[in-house]
């Protein structure tokens, strides 16, 4: 089998090898290039979102404790509000 001869194509390959073989090497081939294109590309876009993933989650339970502090000092201020209301009542009668 010449390869330089333009005549080479997968059915001379399947001729001369038979349809498993070829397809096993096809195969083989597909494999490889999608491993090789998971992790060239895919692996550091990820690593990249799951720090930028990492970040997020850190301001938001910043931003949570931000709501639990000032719903507590809204909390406060109205009962200082009910309390001063009810000692006005308290002083009118």
């Amino acid at each position: 089998m010449d390869v330089s001869n333009p005549d080479f194509t997968i059915v001379s390959l399947i001729q001369d090898y038979g349809f498993p073989t070829v397809m096993v090497i096809g195969l083989g081939y597909y494999v490889y290039f999608v491993w090789n294109f998971v992790s060239e590309q895919i692996e550091p876009e990820v690593e990249k979102m799951h720090m930028q993933l990492i970040k997020l989650i850190d301001q938001v339970r910043m931003l949570d404790q931000d709501m639990i502090r000032l719903q507590q000092k809204v909390d406060v201020i109205l009962e200082m509000r009910e309390n001063e209301k009810k000692k006005r009542g308290k002083d009118d009668n």
